[in-house]
């Protein structure tokens, strides 16, 4: 049986003394899009920090492709394949779209042109704003570039953190329409949502969190249909 390409297992975090995720396990298998679910609070930002080194683990194991890493910095695991976009985009406003690029390439080595290329036929309206500074583009644009740069780096597994937060439902769809594309790209996603409907129409499985930990785990059709799920969790009508 194949290994998955991440295993989070039994992992706590702390702030201070206060627990934030409380012994949560979770995995990911190459190829798939995986999405955790849940309220303000339940967890689920700490979750992709903790995995992509910004937060480091009081217990518990974090592996990628049979290594640990939950002790490695966030700049060796961008290198070893782990993509993160953070939630509010956090791009560098002062600079281009094609600067921005260049800052998600950081560290490697050669020419960039056929990755900028690629990025741009993944969103085309940011090859048309390549020379546009990135706060002057649209939520959306932002939301675009702040993926695209990641994506530079070539990673193996994306994490997305909120990526519908604050636009408008024309452009939400587009979104989950090019995640989907990204995965057909043979990268592996895991994306934190509160955009339920939407994340469960594209992932494989689900994860929902309360309190820091799982309470429910399944496929992602299997909670897009159960009743109570919908109503207590994942604040859909029944």
């Amino acid at each position: 049986m194949t290994e998955p390409m991440l295993q989070v297992e039994h992992v706590q975090v702390r702030y201070g003394s206060v627990p934030a995720i409380h012994d949560l396990s979770l995995s990911v298998d190459k190829g798939e899009i995986v999405t955790v679910l849940g309220a303000n609070g339940a967890g689920k930002t700490t979750t992709l920090r903790m995995i992509s080194g910004l937060h480091k683990p009081f217990s518990g194991r974090v592996i990628f492709e049979g290594e640990q890493i939950q002790n490695r910095p966030a700049h060796e695991l961008v290198s070893m394949g782990l993509g993160h976009v953070p939630e509010g985009r956090r791009i560098f406003a002062t600079m281009t779209v094609r600067e921005n690029l260049e800052m998600g390439a950081f560290g490697r080595k050669g020419s960039f042109h056929e990755e900028y290329e690629h990025i741009f036929t993944i969103f085309p309206v940011l090859g048309e704003r390549r020379k546009q500074l990135g706060g002057t583009l649209s939520g959306g644009e932002q939301q675009m570039l702040a993926i695209g740069r990641a994506l530079m780096a070539k990673p193996r597994l994306l994490l997305l953190d909120e990526p519908s937060l604050g636009l408008a439902p024309k452009i939400i769809a587009s979104i989950f329409e090019i995640i989907g594309k990204i995965r057909e790209e043979g990268v592996t996603v895991l994306l934190v949502e509160q955009n339920a409907n939407q994340a469960l129409r594209i992932a494989d499985r689900g994860y929902v969190l309360e309190n820091g930990e799982v309470r429910f785990e399944d496929a992602a059709a299997t909670l897009l249909g159960d009743d109570r799920i919908r109503r207590a969790y994942l604040g859909l009508e029944a």
